[in-house]
């Protein structure tokens, strides 16, 4: 279960009081004061830093939040398919086979296209679990029933992850795209 200390809105709280205690610190002349803000901003700089961490391990994507969760079968199927038509693709450019080469830019393009699928499907379920972890663990804060805002917390920290593992994956298909890969 995730704890303040990797939730985005969080450290924006943390980094606008660090900021207004730096502030009132200088004004003041307390070195302490102004010290002690400059510490909690860069805290919470950390803070937002960890709340947007993601890795992926194979099927799976884990996040600062301390959640994993299993990514949708197409990404995977869609990765391999881009694997296999470009090498397919490139054989057949070594080779000459015009046949082989275009079997590859076929498959490698059927992947991208498989992969955006699973990628679409883990991000629209990742909001919609942020949305009910959120709006679930709020009644249940309202109601007092603990029991019931760790569960939604728990809803909302996956649906983060699944949402941080898209990202990962895109983030990576940005760099290779500016490598000219």
């Amino acid at each position: 279960m995730a704890d303040k200390n990797t939730s985005t809105i969080q450290s924006y709280v943390d980094s606008a009081i660090g900021a207004a205690q730096s502030t009132v610190g200088s004004l003041t002349g307390s070195t302490n004061n102004e010290a002690a803000g400059e510490a909690k901003k860069n805290k919470a700089e950390e803070e937002n830093a960890a709340s947007h961490t993601a890795a992926k391990v194979g099927p799976f994507s884990a996040s600062g939040s301390g959640a994993v969760t299993e990514n949708d079968p197409n990404r995977s199927e869609g990765a391999w398919n881009q694997t296999i038509g470009s090498a397919k693709a490139a054989l057949g450019g070594l080779t000459g086979s015009e046949n082989l080469k275009a079997e590859g830019e076929r498959q490698n393009m059927e992947g991208k296209n498989i992969e955006a699928k699973g990628q679409l499907n883990d991000l629209s379920s990742g909001v919609a679990n942020r949305v009910k972890g959120t709006v679930g663990g709020a009644a249940a804060g309202l109601t007092g029933d603990r029991e019931a805002q760790n569960e939604y917390q728990n809803i909302h920290d996956t649906g983060k992850t699944q949402q941080r593992g898209v990202e990962v994956d895109l983030q990576k298909q940005s760099n290779a795209s500016s490598d000219g890969r």
